[in-house]
């Protein structure tokens, strides 16, 4: 019997693939940089790049670093693009208002050229009733922006 041998291309997860050297050293000058900082202690930083030179894949290298930040950043740069990101995602309609919108402004398209085809073939005046669309615009613009207040008040 032959062994089975995997396809080209067909590979798990990508932190399981196997780190080369060039890895190690990238995550060896990130764990320096720490050290530089300040965040690891000199004994912690000669583990870690024990651990690191050991390391065969890449789960186990980023595992050394997944506690600590990008370098060059302080608490307080992490600490303002994590109130930025909440701020974002408050920012962010919900979807069930996009969807509420995309009908309003496809119905509203509509009766619009409806009535200005009416308009153009017709002679006389033809009421111009998709001004009537506005009413239920103007009830889901309320509702949208009070959703945002709402929103943002419980990101802050």
């Amino acid at each position: 019997m032959a062994k089975e041998v995997a396809k080209p291309g067909a590979q798990g997860d990508p932190v399981d693939l196997r780190a080369s050297d060039a890895d190690r050293q990238q995550i060896a000058d990130r764990l320096q940089a720490a050290l530089d900082e300040g965040r690891l202690s000199l004994h912690e930083y000669d583990d870690r790049v024990k651990e690191t030179y050991a390391a065969r894949t890449y789960a186990e290298l980023l595992h050394l670093v997944s506690d600590l930040p990008q370098p060059g950043l302080s608490a307080a740069d992490v600490n303002a693009r994590r109130i930025a990101e909440v701020k974002r995602a408050a920012r962010r309609m919900p979807t069930a208002l996009m969807v509420l919108w995309t009908i309003w402004g496809a119905l509203a398209v509509i009766n619009l050229v409806v009535w200005v085809l009416v308009a153009m073939t017709v002679d006389g005046y033809v009421y111009p009733w998709p001004v009537w669309t506005l009413v239920p615009g103007a009830a889901l613009a309320t509702v949208t922006v009070g959703v945002q207040m709402i929103r943002t008040r419980k990101a802050t």
